[in-house]
């Protein structure tokens, strides 16, 4: 299995699921390619709450905001998955969640050493057009198969697959990896606990919004317990109740909730959260206990 997320929308994840299917059998699986264009975080967050859900596979993530720049191109390895994408700290996240420490090891993608992407019809392509008689119909030879700006298609897919296709016990052998000296690394903001000895205990947390989903619940990174016991909390000093479902409050009510990743959410039943709470990613959140009476 390789699956395959990107910030694409569409119809450019179509072109590296051809140029995948052009290599290898794999089945193809869609995360998504719709996640907040050039937030690389957001992509990391949601990557790490959905990966460890599938079986072993490779992960193909393309987002990408140094595309064309000399940011390497990478593939970790965790346990026994793989991901591979742009070395910009976007697979750092899933890969700890993945697998401990001494089980991951990665790599740099060598662009050079990579199979040339080509269509596989017989007419002729602007690309083709970009270079001279005696040039390579385009291509950088310094820079290998890759486009400017579609490393998504030139570089990540076909290295998915042959890393796909490839005993992952051994990736130190493909010819198209070297090892990494380091990485680009992401980790997550925590939150300030007071007091700090566990989220249930705590009387108040400073946080931030970490993603805003689909239907507008803000999601922050304080952990779920800090709800535990508690029918009522201070939101950004506004009073707001607590409920284990959506439908603990009525139709349009504000709420703090603990979502299906652990952490909790600012939220509105049947509505948006994040305009009802005037939130954003990246918003400061500060959570406090509502004494009773």
């Amino acid at each position: 299995m390789i699956t395959i997320a990107t910030d694409f929308g569409s119809p450019y994840p179509a072109a590296m699921k051809g140029v995948l299917c052009q290599r290898t059998d794999a089945r193809l699986v869609d995360v998504a390619h719709d996640f907040p264009r050039q937030d690389v975080r957001a992509a990391a967050f949601w990557l790490r709450e959905v990966l460890p859900y599938f079986p072993p596979a490779t992960h193909l993530v393309v987002v990408d905001p140094g595309v064309g720049t000399d940011r390497n191109a990478i593939v970790v390895r965790a346990g026994d998955h793989v991901l591979v994408g742009p070395d910009n700290g976007v697979l750092l996240p899933a890969a700890r969640r993945l697998a401990p420490a001494d089980d991951r090891e990665g790599y740099v993608i060598e662009e050079t050493r990579l199979e040339s992407v080509e269509p596989t019809g017989t007419g002729t392509t602007p690309r083709a057009a970009l270079g001279s008689d005696d040039d390579d119909g385009g291509r950088d030879r310094d820079r290998g198969p890759a486009s400017n700006t579609f490393h998504g298609r030139d570089v990540f897919a076909p290295a998915a697959a042959a890393v796909h296709d490839a005993d992952h016990e051994t990736l130190a052998e493909l010819s198209v990896l070297r090892p990494a000296e380091a990485s680009v690394d992401l980790t997550l903001p925590e939150p300030t606990l007071e007091p700090a000895d566990s989220p249930a205990d705590a009387d108040r947390a400073v946080g931030e919004v970490l993603v805003v989903d689909d239907f507008g619940n803000a999601i922050t990174n304080v952990p779920g317990p800090f709800l535990a016991d508690r029918d009522r909390i201070e939101a950004n000093g506004e009073v707001v109740p607590v409920g284990e479902t959506f439908a603990a409050v009525g139709v349009g009510e504000r709420l703090a909730t603990v979502g299906s990743h652990g952490y909790v959410e600012l939220d509105v039943n049947q509505g948006r959260g994040d305009d009802a709470f005037g939130l954003s990613a990246g918003d400061r959140v500060v959570l406090e206990r509502v004494d009773d009476g």
